[in-house]
């Protein structure tokens, strides 16, 4: 995750995307839904609309989706009526479930030949029993969750990784391109997935361990700028002390991405782990740490705020972990 300056794009200066031919068998740019307005959905598929995309939005809360603008949808499936290409960006799997297969879900309206992109973080078991179920009804299936938080969703210099065949990754990469930089096929079905959640891992277990860091620096009573400083300048920077630094020492816990979500994907990944027979431990710890902050009530704060935990010394959770 990185952060940068915004660099809006007019929508008018913008051509509309070459793209291969639609389901229908058309040339022009292929019909979007795109299914949750949440802080990275809403940035995303406005960066759509400025490449020129076709693209109506849904969101359980129909305001956000408002924000967005029109045209806004009712449902996942009137949202999917007509749609080459189905987006869903929402919080974990059984959301994910629920907009393509529950009441109203878009799986009902999405036609033979369609694709459907999840740009969520799920378990990469999910993704494959999600893929299994579109591909009974024909429908294609590529799991590209990202990275990059708030600020490069909505410049459009997010990181993705894909997992699907080479043939659905070629199908949905124009609209990558119009939301991302860096964009990866990581391979088959899950591995985009699988490789989110060992970089989220390791990102929360980095954040937590500059966390304590900063713990043990004030109670020495050092100048944290000077520490920052020179971590900053040698083996111990990184991504994550450029970014949560500042958030972690001035108590800013605007949420770039929410604690919550965060905890969500380390348990993900650890019990992924655990499927594969092996250890994951320091991620564990991190799990520990994550927990007792979301447990003191800091589960919509951005995750730097997993320092406050640390320097009240509530390190463990007092309520049981939720299953993943």
């Amino acid at each position: 995750m990185t952060d940068s300056e915004s660099k809006p794009l007019e929508a008018a200066d913008t051509a509309a995307p070459e793209s291969e031919p639609s389901a229908s068998g058309s040339s022009e740019p292929e019909r979007v839904a795109f299914l949750g307005m949440g802080i990275m959905g809403s940035r995303m598929a406005r960066n759509l609309r400025k490449a020129g995309f076709d693209v109506v939005v849904w969101n359980r809360t129909r305001s956000r989706a408002e924000e967005v603008g029109e045209p806004v949808a009712d449902s996942p499936r009137a949202a999917a009526e007509g749609a080459d290409i189905v987006i869903t960006m929402v919080v974990d799997a059984p959301e994910v479930e629920a907009v393509l297969f529950g009441d109203d879900g878009a799986a009902e309206a999405v036609a033979e030949g369609a694709l459907v992109v999840d740009m969520s973080t799920i378990a990469p078991s999910a993704v494959e029993k999600i893929a299994a179920r579109l591909d009974e009804r024909g429908i294609g299936f590529v799991d590209a969750p990202v990275t990059g938080s708030k600020p490069r969703a909505e410049d459009g210099t997010l990181t993705i990784m894909a997992g699907g065949s080479p043939e659905q990754f070629a199908r949905a990469k124009p609209l990558f391109e119009a939301m991302g930089e860096l964009i990866v096929h990581c391979g088959p079905s899950g591995h985009g997935a699988m490789v989110k959640l060992l970089n989220n891992a390791v990102a929360a277990t980095n954040a937590a361990a500059i966390a304590q860091a900063f713990n043990v620096a004030e109670s020495y009573g050092l100048d944290t700028d000077r520490l920052v400083e020179v971590m900053r300048a040698g083996s111990a920077g990184s991504v994550m002390l450029d970014l949560k630094a500042r958030p972690m020492l001035e108590r800013d816990y605007e949420p770039l991405f929410k604690l919550a979500h965060m905890l969500k994907d380390v348990r993900h990944c650890l019990q992924e782990a655990r499927q594969l027979g092996e250890d994951f431990e320091l991620a564990a710890v991190a799990e520990r740490l994550y927990a007792a902050a979301d447990d003191a009530g800091h589960g919509d704060d951005d995750f730097a705020a997993v320092v406050e935990v640390v320097r009240a010394g509530r390190t463990s959770p007092t309520k049981s972990p939720s299953t993943p």
